[in-house]
């Protein structure tokens, strides 16, 4: 089964045995799933916090990182991109218990940079946490 259709297959499931332990880590459950597409919801934990109890910023990057390189799983590319920038914005906090749902999609998919997008939502996606957006290089390793 191919990358998309496991995600697809998956919706609603927590993400468990991918690729990246950091993916496996955060416990994701995947909303929804389409070509250059994505949406992930994860639960602010202990462990995810800084000292005052908000999400870490370190953690808030790590998210839209690895959404962002799920999402280019999602194209069906035979090799892996490795992130060559990532900018975030970082907007309003979120505390430990609190959910997030966080959504992205590949802006230019050329031959051999990819540039995407990530937004992360509080819960009723009413207020905007914090958005990214990031350069990939494909690599000459296979998938």
């Amino acid at each position: 089964m191919d990358a998309l259709k496991m995600l697809q297959y998956n919706i609603g499931k927590e993400v468990q045995g991918t690729p990246s332990p950091f993916m496996n880590w955060l416990k994701p459950i995947i909303l929804a799933a389409e070509k250059g597409k994505l949406s992930l919801k994860y639960t602010v934990r202990n462990e995810m916090s800084n000292a005052m109890g908000n999400l870490h910023g370190g953690v808030t990057s790590g998210i839209v990182d690895d959404i962002i390189g799920a999402t280019v799983f999602s194209l069906g590319e035979s090799t892996f991109y490795a992130t060559i920038n990532l900018s975030i914005d970082y907007l309003s906090a979120v505390k430990e218990g609190d959910i997030v749902i966080a959504h992205s999609k590949i802006i230019k998919h050329g031959k051999q940079l990819i540039h995407a997008e990530c937004e992360i939502w509080n819960a009723d996606q009413t207020r905007l946490v914090a958005r990214g957006q990031s350069n990939l290089l494909k690599t000459e390793i296979s998938k």
